[in-house]
């Protein structure tokens, strides 16, 4: 179990509130989500300035002291990621600490695959030698990412969101031939900064879109210095629902998502997702 944000937009914007002062931000959850469940075990925020990934990550709890909050208050940008961790696979350490990057790319997961110390072998000898030996933690979620990477290195003409759907059946599938009882929790996201796709499978997940420039219930501002030629879009992705006054809605359990141009949220359906 873990907890996930995400925010992809068409003009820079602030995610200070989401992950820090709204009514559920990611900070809070730290602390307690929704269901009553602790998430202390490391954090991550990641973000593109000037177009370069920046990724800063600490084995501490979110909610303790202001390391967290200074990180989130920083990010201005089309497109963010952040993270806050409960441990089941792997020590706690910034190895295993979310969101894992390589090049352009940012991931994070909310979720266990059982049994993976046999799945892991799985997924080891499907991944290109490039990814197999980048490495550097013991968690299944670096284990999917690295492998993502590899069906992306192979097959880049398939795109980003056939490419996460034909990932996650495939470790579905692997995980009910082992134990059928056990399904997987494969909760993803996944951005070069350009692009934004995941998955919900077996874990909570909800996204907001907006259509236009809003003000802030929680400081009052607009969060972007509008340009008053374009439209503002965005869409976000959380686990929970970081705000209690905005219409967030249930991403259905089963799918893989991806952002699309208009920065709507497009779904289509995993094989299997009891």
């Amino acid at each position: 179990m873990c907890r996930l944000y995400a925010m992809h937009a068409n003009e820079p914007t602030r995610v200070e509130c989401g992950l820090v002062k709204a009514q559920n931000a990611l900070m809070a959850q730290s602390k307690g989500d929704m269901e009553g469940m602790m998430h202390g075990h490391g954090w991550g925020v990641a973000d593109y300035p000037d177009g370069v990934p920046v990724i800063e990550k600490q084995v501490w709890a979110a909610y303790h002291g202001e390391h967290f909050a200074k990180a989130a208050a920083r990010i201005y940008g089309r497109t963010a990621v952040a993270h806050v961790r409960r441990a089941t696979v792997g020590a706690t350490s910034l190895e295993n600490t979310h969101p894992f990057h390589h090049g352009r790319w940012i991931f994070a997961h909310n979720g266990t695959i059982p049994n993976f110390g046999q799945i892991r072998f799985r997924l080891l000898d499907a991944m290109d030698p490039l990814h197999r030996s980048s490495i550097h933690g013991q968690t299944d979620s670096e284990h999917v990412f690295r492998y993502l990477l590899s069906l992306i290195l192979r097959h880049p003409e398939k795109g980003l969101l056939d490419t996460v759907r034909q990932a996650l059946n495939r470790i579905a599938a692997w995980c009910a031939e082992i134990d059928p009882s056990r399904p997987p929790g494969l909760n993803i996201v996944l951005t070069d900064g350009q692009q934004l796709a995941g998955a919900r499978l077996n874990r909570s997940l909800y996204h907001l879109r907006r259509d236009h420039l809003h003000i802030c219930t929680v400081c009052g501002e607009t969060h972007v210095k509008h340009h008053h030629n374009t439209d503002y879009r965005s869409v976000e992705v959380a686990s929970e629902p970081v705000t209690f006054d905005e219409p967030w809605e249930e991403v259905p359990n089963g799918v893989a998502f991806q952002a699309t141009e208009d920065f709507r949220l497009q779904t289509r359906p995993l094989s299997d997702p009891r």
